[in-house]
């Protein structure tokens, strides 16, 4: 983790509509009907800056990152006002960007040709594909609208543009088999996406789409597919879940694994301040290890919250469910784990410089347990999840999972 160079600030943007309610789907969203027309959620959007804006020192922009929900719903000219309406508030995209990165989660079968046009026009640079699998028996089970031939068509609109774009693999479904996994990574391949993001399925043990899944090794061995056929077309992992040509690493998506901060408009988004972010002022004692914070997720809850809570630090407002301020053990827990997903693994200075070295060491030693040998590499002081650790993730996660009990100062 590298914690020198310029200071990383993005900013989210939830568009919560949907077509359809996917089965496995667990972010706030509605089916479109039951949310207010386009243009009144996006006021509330646009009062939302207006009335927070301030609360934030800096106003350079890693990224913007539409998310939802699906915002392909909205028209190219209802982004725009909203990106228009960043811009009004003061924020700026960092000019340390060869490219500044603006991302437009699509689904297959909701753009047009000349939608597409229209987005790049207003100034998205990179799209988020949601088509999960090409087997239109998977497509039907989890819930989704879009067709295979929606998803081809979609590709082929981007990959005949040589756009930058990332494609959304769902594995591990009910009754899909090895060999199932190595034809979506292939096709999708064959659209030469710069990016692809593979998740394994994950519900509660009792949800309907646990029946008939393959086994954890099959599972493991459905990853290792994924991994070794996107290596041999250039996309590495740079995360567990993520993979991208050289160059083509989602900035917006690091911020969640580098302690950056980032905030979240829109009902149910999501937003982090860590320590010391100048947001806090003459209150940072008051924060001393950040905070994490979020939207209500109705839109009558939003709209009404918005009539008080308001200004400078006005998430010290939110109610207490929705407002938690981080103490150091769940500080430290969330900065090895998220340093641990990435490639670049975790470093003893960075801990260092955030926790103290004492911490640090404390850390260090839980890394170096003989059991968790197989799943952790150290190289100079830096420790990284092995191939096998990948896989078997959350057992290194528990171990750097930290209590209030335990001594840490």
């Amino acid at each position: 983790m590298n914690t020198s160079g310029p200071k990383k600030f993005g900013l989210y943007v939830h568009i919560p509509y949907c077509l359809q309610i996917c089965t496995y789907c667990d972010f706030v969203k509605f089916e479109s009907r039951d949310l207010p027309p386009n243009n009144e959620y996006i006021s509330l959007l646009k009062r939302e800056l207006k009335l927070r804006a301030r609360a934030f020192g800096s106003r350079e922009l890693t990224s913007i990152y539409f998310g939802g929900g699906t915002p392909s719903l909205f028209t190219p000219a209802e982004i725009l006002s909203i990106l228009e309406a960043i811009a009004n508030e003061g924020f700026t995209l960092s000019k340390e960007l060869a490219v500044a990165e603006i991302t437009l989660e699509i689904n297959p079968g909701t753009i047009t040709e000349a939608a597409l046009e229209s987005f790049l026009e207003i100034g998205i640079t990179r799209f988020s594909v949601g088509a999960q699998t090409f087997d239109e028996d998977l497509l039907r089970v989890t819930g989704r609208k879009h067709s295979v031939a929606d998803t081809v068509s979609t590709l082929k609109m981007l990959a005949k543009r040589n756009l930058n774009y990332s494609f959304d693999l769902l594995f591990g479904l009910p009754g899909q088999n090895l060999e199932g996994v190595r034809s979506d990574v292939t096709r999708a391949l064959d659209f030469s996406p710069s990016h692809l993001s593979a998740y394994n399925l994950t519900v509660p043990i009792k949800h309907p789409l646990n029946k008939g899944r393959a086994g954890d090794d099959v599972q493991a061995e459905m990853f290792e597919t994924i991994e070794l056929e996107l290596h041999k077309s250039g996309l590495f992992r740079y995360e567990v879940s993520n993979f991208s040509k050289p160059g083509f690493e989602s900035k917006h998506n690091q911020l969640y694994w580098s302690d950056s901060p980032y905030w979240g408009i829109g009902i149910g988004s999501h937003s982090y301040l860590p320590r010391a972010d100048e947001a806090f002022g003459k209150e940072a004692d008051l924060f001393p290890w950040g905070v994490r914070f979020w939207n209500p997720a109705t839109i009558a809850a939003y709209r009404s919250e918005l009539d008080h809570v308001e200004g400078a630090q006005f998430w010290s407002k939110l109610r207490p469910e929705r407002l938690e301020v981080l103490k150091l053990n769940e500080a430290l827990t969330d900065f090895t784990h998220t340093a641990l997903r990435s490639q670049a693994g975790l470093s003893f200075q960075a801990l260092e410089t955030k926790f103290g070295s004492h911490i640090a060491q404390q850390v260090a030693n839980r890394l170096r347990d003989a059991k968790l040998a197989p799943y952790v590499c150290e190289n100079n002081l830096r420790w990284a999840l092995s191939r096998q650790g990948q896989a078997m993730a959350d057992r290194v996660f528990e171990a750097v999972t930290f209590l209030a009990t335990d001594r840490l100062s």
